[in-house]
């Protein structure tokens, strides 16, 4: 395959605008969406949703660019980016978020890092331990 910029594998798995997938995906390779999935996407690598890609179900992958559709929940590693035409409805875990002008969002958004995620676990347990404390 030519050089690539977008994708961070050499490799791309693309569904293309007449296929329509029922059922999850687990990959580690990047995809390109421009059908429709209903079902569950996970990979190490990243997903772009073109203009006319929809997806009905979670999506768990390292970055993702989205113009086209995602009904569900949405758990990005880096970086979701939301271009102008893309519509979004669910609820958004992500490290960093890209939002262009005109983009739809009807979501709950978390901003996480790993950090963060070990700081709060950590203060969880901490916060358990100092309840049973003050009750005994």
């Amino acid at each position: 395959m030519a050089d690539n910029k977008f994708f961070s594998s050499p490799s791309v798995d693309v569904i293309e605008s007449s296929t329509k997938i029922i059922g999850d995906i687990i990959s580690k390779a990047d995809f390109r969406i421009d059908g429709i999935v209903e079902g569950n996407i996970t990979t190490t690598g990243k997903v772009v949703i073109g203009k006319s890609g929809k997806v009905i179900g979670k999506l768990n992958c390292s970055n993702a660019d989205v113009s086209g559709s995602i009904s569900g929940q949405i758990q990005i590693s880096e970086t979701l980016s939301l271009m102008s035409e893309s519509y979004i409805q669910g609820d958004i875990t992500t490290a960093k978020l890209s939002v262009e002008e005109g983009a739809q969002v009807d979501a709950t958004i978390v901003m996480k890092t790993g950090k963060q995620l070990k700081a709060v676990e950590t203060n969880s347990v901490n916060d358990k331990k100092s309840e049973a404390e003050k009750t005994a």
